[in-house]
C-alpha cells in the first residue's frame, strides 16, 4: 500500500511496522493506507491479531511532522482527518491488537496505540500529548481514549499540563500493560497475541464489541445485547469446536467463523 508502512504476516498475526525515519512521522498517505489495511484486515477470517511496531529504538512515532501543519485550515482538516479515520478503524478492528512501544511515542504517535487493545512499553519509551504547547490538540481520538484508558484526572494532566510519562509511570497508571528491556517489545506483543490465540476468534470478537460499548451505551442496553451475542454464538464453528474440544480433552482448532 506503501513503502512508509512494512507489513508482515505471521500465520493469523499480522506485524505494522512504521517506516517513515528518522521519527516514524505520519502522513496522510501512511494513514490512509494504515486505514486500508485495517479495515482489510478486519474483514478477513484468517487475520485474528495485529501489531503495531517500530523497528527504532528511539522512535516509536513522533506523530505528524509539525512542518507540515504550517498549512491551511482545509489542508489541517484533511490532515487530521486521515489520523481519526485511521484510528477509528483500528480501535474497531474486530481482532487483538497491540501495539509495541520502542522510545519516543508523542502526540499522534501516542494516539495509534491508544486505540489499541494492548501497549507495551520498552524501557527508555516517553510517552505524550504535546498538542497544546503548539495551539493545537490530539485530534486522533486522545482526548477520548486516554481518559477512558487512565481516567479524566491522568488524561488532563498529560494533555492540559503537557506531562511527558516514562515508561514505568505509564505502567503505574495503568496506560501501558507491561514495561520491558529494549529491543523487546515487539516480542512481549508477538506473546500477548500467542495467548489470545488460544482464545476462540468469534468469542474475542463479540467480547470486544461488549467491553467498549461501555463508552458509549447504558449498561441496561449493553446487558441485553450482551446475551444476543451470547445466543448468537450458538451458530459459528468455533463454538461447536470449542465444546467439542473440551469435552475430548485436547486443544481447540478454531476456524475463526
Amino acid at each position: 500500500m506503501t513503502d512508509l508502512l512494512k507489513i508482515d504476516k505471521q500465520g493469523h498475526t499480522t506485524v505494522v511496522t512504521m517506516n517513515n525515519p528518522p521519527a516514524n512521522t505520519w502522513t496522510p498517505d501512511s494513514l490512509n493506507a494504515f486505514r486500508e489495511l485495517v479495515l482489510e484486515l478486519g474483514s478477513d477470517p484468517d487475520n485474528r491479531a495485529l501489531v503495531l511496531a517500530s523497528d527504532n529504538e528511539k522512535f516509536f512515532s513522533a506523530g505528524a511532522d509539525l512542518k507540515k501543519f504550517a498549512c491551511s485550515k482545509g489542508d489541517g482538516f484533511t490532515f487530521i482527518n486521515a489520523f481519526g479515520a485511521a484510528f477509528e478503524a483500528l480501535a474497531d478492528y474486530p481482532g487483538v491488537s497491540v501495539a509495541a512501544i520502542t522510545g519516543y511515542a508523542m502526540g499522534g504517535g501516542l494516539e495509534g496505540t491508544l486505540a489499541c487493545d494492548f501497549r507495551v512499553a520498552e524501557k527508555q519509551a516517553q510517552l505524550a500529548l504535546p498538542e497544546a504547547s503548539v495551539g493545537l490538540l490530539p485530534g486522533g481520538l486522545g482526548t477520548q481514549l486516554l481518559p477512558w484508558l487512565v481516567g479524566e484526572s491522568w488524561a488532563k494532566r498529560m494533555i492540559l499540563l503537557g506531562e511527558r510519562l516514562s515508561a514505568e509511570q505509564a505502567l503505574e497508571i495503568g496506560l501501558v500493560q507491561e514495561v520491558v528491556d529494549t529491543g523487546k517489545a515487539l516480542e512481549k506483543a508477538l506473546e500477548m497475541v500467542a495467548r489470545a490465540a488460544k482464545q476462540s476468534p468469534s468469542s474475542i470478537r463479540a467480547c470486544k464489541q461488549l467491553i467498549q460499548a461501555a463508552r458509549h451505551r447504558s449498561m441496561a442496553s449493553a446487558a441485553s445485547w450482551e446475551r444476543e451475542l451470547f445466543t448468537k454464538l450458538w451458530d459459528t464453528q468455533d463454538r461447536d469446536e470449542g465444546v467439542s474440544a473440551f469435552l475430548e480433552k485436547r486443544k481447540p482448532e478454531w476456524k475463526g467463523r
